[in-house]
């Protein structure tokens, strides 16, 4: 049997033309579209925005760096402040202040950061108190840094409430835990949160407490958040001056004990910084650049440690 198609209407694609050929000319991208400008237009806006908030850390190091890398001597680290007006001297002292308060602060700070983190996330998840812990946390971590050294001032300075010492390397410590312990609770908190629920399963299971299971399972498990979140509390209180002001002070001299005044890099750099001299103004830009360099350096070792959980 035969069947006549040439009255049939055909079902080619209009795009094949009479030539029988596909046109693939829509298939390839056409720059001069509408759409295709107004995407690159937005892509450029883009690009601008992100690099204009690029822009200030980039000018801040560069210029921190010329004004204070060419003075880093060996001696700028060995060495006393000078006398005002006096040349010469170092940072030697101030560095080692830091160091000793962001000490201080880290060990007040950590073990109450993540004993309260671990409350909040394997304890009381969902309870009205973690609630209201949780906002008040979040305010805490907006408070400005200064009103921090203000409640430790008129808590611990002005009592003389550590053997009758007012300003004092433990008092600057408080201040500066203070400020930590927002970034270390809410890190571990949220840190906790990504230990898969099995594990805790799996550890309940072969009769483990869950006391044990936090110990041994979930910490473990959750130890390269909690350590990115403690690396950057650390950098944010060691760049920190207003706390120390009202709480440390300063002092000319090497560290006499945690209940003394003590000197500190921002502090020193506040104080040499307003000074008529050109020395201690040179000192000042290059205590500036080491302490953007320990700040730099703390991110990145943040940012490395943070790679390993996505890993």
């Amino acid at each position: 049997m035969t069947y006549q198609t040439s009255g049939m209407p055909s079902n080619r694609p209009a795009a094949a033309g009479q030539s029988g050929r596909f046109d693939r000319g829509s298939l390839f991208f056409d720059p001069g579209l509408g759409r295709n400008r107004f995407n690159r237009l937005c892509t450029t806006i883009s690009g601008l925005f992100a690099t204009t908030a690029v822009l200030p850390l980039v000018l801040v190091l560069l210029y921190v760096l010329i004004q204070g890398g060419r003075l880093i001597t060996p001696s700028l680290f060995t060495q006393l402040p000078p006398a005002p007006g006096m040349e010469g001297g170092g940072i030697g002292n101030a560095m080692l202040g830091t160091l000793l308060v962001t000490l201080i602060g880290s060990l007040l700070a950590i073990p109450i950061g993540v004993g309260g983190g671990i409350y909040l996330s394997e304890y009381d998840r969902q309870g009205w108190f973690s609630q209201v812990v949780r906002f008040s946390n979040d305010v805490l971590a907006g408070v400005p840094s200064i009103v921090s050294g203000v409640f430790v001032y008129g808590l611990i300075v002005s009592t003389r409430i550590f053997f009758g010492q007012s300003y004092s390397a433990m008092a600057g410590g408080i201040a500066l835990a203070v400020l930590m312990l927002p970034t270390v609770i809410k890190t571990t908190d949220e840190g906790l949160k990504l230990v898969p629920q099995e594990l805790r399963w799996g550890a309940f299971g072969v009769g483990a407490s869950r006391f044990v299971t936090i110990m041994r399972v979930v910490l473990p498990a959750a130890f390269t958040p909690i350590a990115t979140g403690v690396v950057l509390a650390i950098a944010r209180a060691a760049g920190e001056t207003a706390p120390l002001i009202f709480t440390a002070l300063f002092s000319p001299f090497w560290p006499e004990g945690i209940f003394n005044p003590i000197a500190s890099m921002s502090v020193l750099i506040y104080n040499f910084a307003i000074m008529p001299y050109a020395p201690q103004n040179q000192l000042a830009w290059a205590a500036s650049f080491v302490l953007v360099m320990m700040i730099l350096a703390a991110n990145l070792l943040a940012r490395w440690i943070s790679r390993f959980t996505r890993s």
